[in-house]
């Protein structure tokens, strides 16, 4: 069984984040769409939050039901619940923490603190241990390892960056970047692509454009990333494809 370590960092934006809200739904209702309309969202945005926390903790939260009279569903796996425990127990905390303040208002208080957990348009959080820094003047090209049976992910970032984070090797964080940073390939377009931050997975979704297609792919079992390709290369489901990754749209952040 995982340790609340990585279920806690489905956490790094707050039990109030839409994401938990949607594993909620799913847990109500037993289906992903209609999880997405209690949520108030789309139902690729709520695939995108089963993703993200998925990958933030590293283990499955939803799994889909097949058959019966709707034609099947989906359902929280164990973890999945547990997980939803733990930020009832953390909501509960928090309360409790703001009724404290008698002089201020709770609204006072939490948009003071909000801004500690910022969230992001980024679609892609990799958590990552830092392997080597390697210097070059003012520039740090972070090495991070995702898994131990993938590339090295690299993050160009400033120095000062580096040192205000405290970056050395063996320390945890988790890597982001915009799914629009992301450029997926088929294998005959591979030739001209660089090594570094190419990653090969298959075809877990795809979200068609006019131009370009919203492609999700699973690099292994519990760990997706989200790039777009050109429609006209006609992508389709399962289909083995390579992601390429820009070094400096890589952001590097701190486990909380």
């Amino acid at each position: 069984m995982t340790d609340s370590v990585s279920l806690a960092n489905a956490f790094a934006h707050g039990t109030t984040d839409k994401r938990i809200e949607v594993l909620r739904q799913i847990g109500q209702t037993g289906s992903i769409s209609q999880a997405a309309r209690e949520a108030g969202i789309s139902y690729k945005a709520a695939w995108q939050a089963i993703d993200t926390l998925t990958n933030l903790t590293g283990v499955s939260l939803v799994e889909k039901v097949v058959g019966g009279v709707g034609g099947g569903g989906a359902k929280l796996t164990d973890e999945g619940e547990r997980l939803l425990q733990i930020a009832g127990v953390l909501e509960k905390k928090r309360q409790e923490v703001l009724d404290q303040f008698q002089g201020e208002t709770i609204d006072t208080v939490d948009a003071r603190f909000s801004r500690l957990s910022i969230r992001t348009s980024m679609r892609n959080y990799l958590p990552c241990r830092v392997k080597g820094l390697k210097m070059s003047g003012q520039i740090v090209r972070v090495c991070l390892a995702v898994n131990d049976s993938m590339p090295v992910l690299i993050a160009r970032i400033t120095r000062t960056s580096a040192e205000l984070l405290a970056l050395k090797p063996g320390l945890q964080v988790v890597a982001m970047c915009k799914a629009t940073a992301v450029k997926v390939f088929d294998e005959t377009n591979t030739s001209n692509l660089s090594s570094a931050n190419l990653f090969c997975g298959k075809v877990a979704r795809i979200s068609a454009g006019d131009k370009e297609d919203e492609v999700t792919m699973e690099l292994i079992p519990g760990l997706q990333l989200v790039g777009f390709a050109s429609a006209d290369r006609k992508i389709q489901l399962e289909d083995r494809v390579f992601a390429s990754v820009d070094e400096s749209a890589v952001v590097v952040a701190l486990l909380p």
